[in-house]
Parts: structure tokens; C-alpha cells; sequence
């Protein structure tokens, strides 16, 4: 783990809106020549790091910004209009923080919090509960009940170029365990084999654990995963960054379509307007592109908001009031999963043949929203959403729902 205490620009409640800014100047600058290039988008993560916005969402007491979770998405789909990658990797070092609250104690996630920011650590995602190629085995010279990982667990978001990696394994009798761990730990081995067609700077490959040791107070048993409806909080969390990711990429694409059919589209021969913009196929397109986010914008934010209101319940938190956040946060994913692909896809009815070229990568959102919304099928939310609607049942809580 690095030490960058000496360093660290550290901002405050009212100047952190700022620094958002200056983050997503700093990644459009460049998001284009990196879609293309791929791999770890080094200088970049570290422009997030000095930012100070890694301890956006850790509370006050803790040190950090205290913003809530609609702030933190907010800033989350800000980034993603400019870069989804790095919207991805920032979206989940808070996911993964939140997590070790929602499923550890406080003697555990507070001194965790607290280094994250005074040491600038980016946390990296080894979580995986569908893969089950990693195994946690007793530490037979242990007397405090750790644990040895072993195995190999894919799709690891932004285990590239992290200070802390919160990893998953099965024990001997099937059961899901997650640790806690320094990245630099002796038998990881985080591999650079991501080379997907979209979201191609989250470094989301793989990671080897070859005997890797786990304390028994790296452990996040007490109370552990989905043992409560606040800790059942974690998959809704998790779905909604994805939605605001979703709806980033989306509003990026209306922007830098709608900039292109101003200055460079031509009308067809046969339009009755002078000019591109003026159309009123065009005009129509925008109407539904406009529409279509706006609704979905609205069902994201009103997620976020039952989100932040569970939030405050903590353990007292019921399950019925969980499965009306499941309800809203899943409303808001299959909204902004259908309006964010069409307007990517239809962008270009918009822009003409001239935006098809390589340099300017407008493909990129497209791409990364084709990739990015595969994590989990959409027609199950449709599912879910429709058992509500006709049987009034709320969704299952699992890692998904």
C-alpha cells in the first residue's frame, strides 16, 4: 500500500463540488485516445486520488465528506457522461466501503475508513459471488481462525492499481465468506487480461490467490453478507450505481450527439430545413431521446433518495421497508438500461455517416453500455417488477435483487 499522506489535496464539504469538476475535465481531456488504448488508466486514477472525492461518501466523524448517497451518485453519473470506466472504478471503491459496513463491525470498517483517507487508498473489487473457482481453506499454523484463499476470481473491477481488495471465497461447506485485504499481500497476483469491447479502462480481468492469508478480523462474518435488511442495503447499492453509470453514459451520448448535429450534420437532400438541426426527423429523434432520459433520470434519483432514507434507518431498517427501495431501485435500472442503449444506438440517425469516424469514438458509449449492462439480465427486474405490480411481492434479496 502506498502512502500518500504528504500529498493528498484534501477538499471540504463546500469546494468537493469543485473538485468534481476539475476529475471530469481532467478524464474527458483524454477519454477518447484511452477507449482506444485500453488497460490501466494509471494517471487518471491518481488525478481521483488527489482529488480527495475517494472520501466523499465516508462520514464526517470518520474523516471523510460525509456526502449522501444521492450526492455520491450524482457524482457518479457525472463522470460517467466523460468516462464510464472511471465512473465504474470510483462508483465501486464506494460500493466496496459501504460493504465492509453493511457486513462487518464498527472495531472493523472505522480504522479501514479512516486510512482510506488519510492514505488515499482506491479499494478494488474481488467480489464475485457467481464465481466459485476460489476456496477458503483454515491456516493450519493459525491459532486466531484465519483462513488461506485460494483459486481464481474474474471479473474484478479495478483490482488493477488498488490499495485494498475485498475478496470472496467458499468454504468447505459452501459458504460465501468475504475478506478484507491489502492488495500488495504476499500470493495475490492481480492479472492484466481485460480486453473487452467496452469499459475497457475497469481492469475487470482476473486475480489469482495462491494461498493468500486472511486474518479472522479481515473477515466481514459479524453480522455478514444479506444477514439483515440493512445489510440486504449492498445489492441495492450496488444496482444502483450501475443504473447511474447507465444513465451517465446516456446523457454523454445526447450531449455529444446534439453537439455534432449543431456544427457538423448536414440535412438530407430531401429535408425541408436548411439545416441539420432544424429537421423534423431530427427534432422528433431528440424528442424521444429527451424524454426518454428525463424519465429515467427521475426514477434514478427517486431510488436514490429511498436509498438515503433507508440509509438513516440503519438496523432498524424492515424488510418491507428494503423491498420498497428493491421496487424503486429496480425501476430505475431497467429505465435507464432502455433509455441510455437507445439513445447510444439511435445517436447516429441523429449525426449522419460523418460521426462513424474512428477518431472521434462515439461508438464508446454504445460500447460500453452493451458491455456494462450484461452484468445481470434486465428482463429479470422486468420480472420483479411485474411480481410487484400484480402479486404486491417484493424481490428476494440476493447479491442481484
Amino acid at each position: 500500500m502506498r502512502n500518500t499522506e504528504s500529498s493528498l489535496k484534501l477538499v471540504t464539504p463546500p469546494t468537493w463540488r469543485d473538485a468534481v469538476k476539475d476529475v471530469s475535465r481532467a478524464l474527458a481531456a483524454t477519454a477518447v485516445e484511452r477507449d482506444a488504448r485500453g488497460g490501466t488508466a494509471k494517471a487518471e486514477r491518481d488525478v481521483i486520488r488527489q482529488s480527495g472525492l475517494l472520501a466523499l461518501s465516508i462520514p464526517k466523524e470518520h474523516g471523510g465528506l460525509g456526502a449522501s448517497w444521492g450526492d455520491t451518485l450524482g457524482v457518479v453519473r457525472e463522470f460517467a457522461r466523460v468516462d464510464s470506466s472511471l465512473a465504474h472504478l470510483f462508483a465501486f471503491h464506494h460500493l466496496l466501503l459501504a460493504t465492509t459496513r453493511l457486513f462487518g463491525q464498527p472495531a472493523q470498517w472505522r480504522p479501514w475508513h479512516e486510512q482510506t483517507v488519510a492514505q488515499g487508498w482506491f479499494w478494488g473489487n474481488a467480489l464475485n459471488p457467481l464465481d466459485k473457482a476460489t476456496r477458503a481453506v483454515p491456516h493450519g499454523s493459525s491459532d486466531q481462525g484465519g483462513l488461506l484463499f485460494r483459486g481464481r476470481k474474474s471479473f474484478c473491477s479495478g483490482a488493477s492499481d488498488s490499495d485494498m481488495l475485498i475478496a470472496s471465497a467458499l468454504d468447505g461447506e459452501g459458504r460465501l465468506l468475504i475478506g478484507v485485504v491489502p492488495t500488495a499481500r504476499r500470493g495475490i497476483t492481480v492479472l492484466q487480461d481485460w480486453d473487452n469491447m467496452g469499459q475497457r479502462q475497469t481492469d475487470s480481468g482476473s486475480v489469482l490467490f495462491d494461498d493468500v492469508e486472511v486474518a479472522q478480523d479481515e473477515l466481514l462474518t459479524d453480522p455478514g453478507p444479506l444477514s439483515s435488511p440493512f445489510a440486504c442495503l449492498r445489492p441495492l447499492l450496488a444496482q444502483l450505481i450501475l443504473a447511474n453509470v447507465y444513465l451517465g453514459l446516456g446523457e454523454g451520448a445526447l450531449q455529444e450527439a446534439r453537439a455534432f448535429t449543431r456544427t457538423q450534420a448536414r440535412p438530407w437532400v430531401t429535408s425541408p430545413a436548411a439545416h441539420a438541426h432544424e429537421d423534423p426527423y431530427v427534432l422528433g429523434h431528440y424528442g424521444d431521446f429527451w424524454l426518454a432520459l428525463h424519465g429515467a433520470r427521475a426514477l434514478a434519483d427517486e431510488a436514490a433518495d429511498a436509498l438515503d432514507q433507508a440509509w438513516q434507518r440503519g438496523h432498524a431498517l424492515t424488510a418491507h421497508e428494503r423491498g420498497e427501495v428493491a421496487i424503486a431501485v429496480a425501476a430505475a435500472k431497467v429505465a435507464t438500461t432502455r433509455a441510455s442503449l437507445e439513445v447510444a444506438h439511435r445517436m447516429f440517425e441523429v449525426t449522419g455517416a460523418r460521426a462513424t469516424t474512428t477518431a472521434l469514438r462515439l461508438d464508446r458509449y454504445w460500447r460500453n453500455l452493451r458491455v456494462h449492462t450484461l452484468h445481470d439480465p434486465v428482463d429479470y427486474k422486468v420480472r420483479e417488477l411485474g411480481d410487484f405490480a400484480l402479486n404486491e411481492r417484493h424481490p428476494a434479496p440476493s447479491f442481484y435483487a
